[in-house]
């Protein structure tokens, strides 16, 4: 069964594939995690000792002390895995700035092209939500770009209520406590 863990080296293989399926769909600098992190370690993927020096790396993003990107918030990387299949990422942003406020919110998520349209993102939300209540998070912003109907869905199913729309952004507030609602049957 498919489930949220922190990065790891035992991916390695997986997480190669999938990172060649985002990038065939165009995904480098688009402006997400997943894009920035193509531009800038996909040459040092292939070798297993920079594949362990980019999960150390993720790993100590989640430090509130620790060295950040700029305009990078401490946040919490998961990937969802099954066995040593590399399904997606989920990220949790420990706080927003405004831009995040406004765009990316607390919690971003991607499933992999090949996994897509198997409740993934729904279950990666589900199992999120008591994490970012953990964190401190309660409600949790999400965001998703208006015409992108499965990520509206994904947000829905996990309790969100949609606030508003800016731009090409709707912000949604999903409830991560003990009165988070369930997911939906698919």
């Amino acid at each position: 069964m498919p489930q949220l863990i922190l990065p790891t080296v035992r991916v390695h293989r997986s997480f190669l594939e999938a990172m060649a399926e985002f990038e065939a769909e165009g995904r480098a600098n688009d402006g997400s995690m997943i894009g920035y992190e193509l531009m800038h370690f996909s040459p040092a993927w292939a070798r297993p000792d920079t594949f362990e020096d980019y999960v150390r790396w993720l790993l100590q993003l989640s430090n509130e002390d620790g060295p950040h990107p700029p305009g990078f918030v401490p946040a919490t990387t998961l990937w969802y895995v099954e066995d040593d299949e590399y399904l997606g990422r989920l990220g949790i942003r420990h706080r927003l700035t405004a831009e995040l406020f406004e765009v990316g919110g607390h919690i971003g998520y991607d499933v992999r092209p090949s996994a897509r349209r198997r409740g993934y993102a729904t279950e990666m939300l589900r199992e999120a939500l008591p994490i970012a209540h953990r964190l401190g998070i309660d409600p949790a912003l999400l965001t998703c770009d208006a015409d992108n109907v499965a990520s509206r869905k994904v947000i829905e199913r996990n309790g969100g209520v949609l606030e508003d729309q800016r731009g090409v952004k709707l912000r949604f507030w999903v409830p991560t406590g003990s009165s988070a609602a369930s997911p939906a049957e698919e």
